[in-house]
């Protein structure tokens, strides 16, 4: 089932890289992108076909659910990308800078589990960095966000 979810995510893949310019030439903006996305389609069906024709009556056990969630998707990562589309849905609102500050400072607590000035520590200097980076050297302007526009 896996290789099922994931050969139509490179599908949906090529088929956004494909939006981007269309196949109109190789020096187009989209035609890494369509390559990356098309060896995963490939690579998709030929594993999908393996599997296919070496599991066509082996029906899953609960022991291979089991193993799914410890070798493919173990709550950790689970929590990790909940963590993720957490910050993804509240940076428009929290903005670039609270946003990453909270995101950062749990995932430091939820994966590191170090002692909370540490995580605090480590959470600004790595915030510190990163604005320092893109903000002052490359001059990117990042996101405020709707709750603290009137702030600063």
């Amino acid at each position: 089932m896996f290789i099922v979810v994931v050969t139509l995510f490179s599908v949906a893949a090529f088929w956004q890289s494909f939006m981007i310019s269309g196949f109109s030439g190789l020096s187009t903006p989209g035609i890494f992108p369509m390559l990356a996305s098309a060896t995963m389609v490939i690579s998709g069906i030929f594993i999908l076909r393996k599997t296919v024709s070496t599991h066509s009556h082996a029906q899953a056990s609960s022991a291979e659910n089991e193993r799914f969630f410890e070798d493919i998707l173990p709550w950790r990562m689970v929590g990790m990308l909940a963590l993720v589309a957490f910050y993804v849905f509240t940076m428009p609102t929290l903005g670039f800078v609270i946003g990453s500050a909270v995101f950062l400072f749990a995932a430091f607590s939820f994966l590191w589990k170090k002692n909370l000035i540490v995580s605090i520590a480590l959470t600004a200097f790595s915030l510190a960095s990163i604005y320092f980076i893109f903000r002052k050297v490359f001059q990117v302007v990042l996101p405020q966000g709707t709750l603290m526009q009137g702030l600063f």
